[in-house]
């Protein structure tokens, strides 16, 4: 199989950005004098969309929806204006893709933070190298659910079976697999690998240089 593009996600697989995220909540938390949380248990907490970070971040007894709604909104806020403070590449993703860009391979980005953050941050740490960026828009879209990963690969003129999709979750792995994309894992991420390979990853990065063996 010849793989004619790919498509990253972004938090956890191109940048490492929870050190932000959990400043920016611990920020909300603080000022309403809930209990915080340490970076380890961010790992854990990212993955499905900010707005259920929110959720797993308040204490149990103050997840009602307009407690989540409040604190969300302060959170986005706060995160809106300082998401660039602390986050950056992981080692080697700039050089994997300064190398992917010589092969001119499309590449991608589709996250589950919101669109206009997914656009903002990867505009401002990976100037000109993505086709198409996109986010959140709507939970119904919200990552496992391939509709946006399957519209990506009609934007680009590929059958979903020529991209490569790689993510550092599970969700992502089951949004790759049902979108009918080849599922590739890392190492560098915020789940573990035993996570990656049980949801359907199908080759996995020690380091970002790797995936240039499917090339």
């Amino acid at each position: 199989m010849k793989y004619k593009a790919i498509i990253f996600d972004l938090d956890g697989t191109l940048i490492n950005s929870l050190e932000d995220i959990a400043d920016a909540m611990n920020k909300v938390l603080i000022d309403n004098d809930y209990p915080t949380h340490n970076y380890e248990s961010y790992n854990y907490f990212i993955g499905n969309g900010l707005r259920k970070l929110v959720t797993r971040a308040l204490p149990e007894n103050r997840r009602n929806e307009e407690e989540i709604d409040r604190c969300y909104e302060l959170m986005m806020d706060y995160y809106g204006e300082n998401c660039i403070q602390k986050t950056k590449p992981y080692t080697g993703i700039q050089a994997l893709l300064d190398e992917l860009n010589l092969k001119s391979i499309p590449m991608n980005v589709l996250s589950n933070k919101s669109d206009v953050l997914t656009k903002k941050i990867t505009e401002s740490i990976f100037p000109e190298y993505f086709n198409l960026v996109v986010g959140l828009t709507s939970e119904e879209f919200k990552k496992p659910n391939p509709f946006t990963a399957i519209q990506m690969s009609e934007q680009l003129n590929c059958t979903p079976s020529e991209i490569i999709f790689v993510g550092d979750s599970g969700i992502d792995m089951q949004t790759a697999t049902q979108a009918g994309m080849y599922a590739v894992g890392v190492s560098w991420g915020y789940r573990p690998k035993d996570e990656l390979f049980s949801e359907g990853a199908k080759f996995f990065l020690n380091e970002p240089s790797d995936l240039m063996e499917l090339f």
